[in-house]
């Protein structure tokens, strides 16, 4: 009896850990969850190149600014606050990257669509609060493919604008 009592208890280990392996690959399968980077996305090397250009093109311009750098998906890659830059100007450098990858423009050209009577009024209320005026940037590869974007803030918006584009444009050369 002892014998068939222990046999029973190691085929029931057996099942239960053959159970415990098929939700485990069950789970990472449902997650979509992989370990590869998505080819059209933005790697740390350039997300770096593109935050250090646009730094050195605000020291130049003698310019206080945030720096944020988005990949393609639109999640955080790589940021800088400039030493005396703007506290307030982190969520909005942020936030200028994002708004630019959502829709693939800069976002002063988004913010002449939404003004009062244009054909998207009010969308920056969306996505958890976009901002539309000057200084979001996508940031293409060689081919042209939005890979992700760039967000400047502290300066005027023509400065964080031109900053952004100093930044875009560093991955291409």
């Amino acid at each position: 009896m002892k014998n068939i009592l222990k046999n029973e208890t190691k085929a029931n280990k057996v099942k239960l850990l053959r159970g415990f392996k098929l939700l485990i690959l069950f789970i990472l399968l449902n997650t979509g969850t992989t370990f590869a980077q998505v080819s059209n996305d933005i790697t740390h090397e350039e997300a770096l190149k593109a935050v250090l250009a646009a730094k050195k093109k605000a020291e130049i311009s003698n310019v206080l600014v945030n720096i944020a750098v988005v990949d393609a998906g639109a999640n955080l890659k790589a940021f800088i606050r400039m030493d005396g830059s703007f506290l307030g100007s982190i969520d909005v450098a942020i936030k200028k990257a994002k708004t630019s990858r959502y829709f693939n423009i800069a976002t002063g050209d988004l913010g002449k669509l939404t003004q009062p009577g244009g054909i998207i009024y009010n969308i920056e209320h969306s996505n958890g609060g976009l901002m539309s005026f000057p200084g979001g940037v996508p940031i293409k590869d060689k081919n042209g493919v939005i890979i992700g974007a760039i967000g400047v803030s502290g300066g005027t918006i023509e400065q964080d604008h031109e900053i952004a584009m100093v930044g875009a444009k560093s991955i291409i050369k």
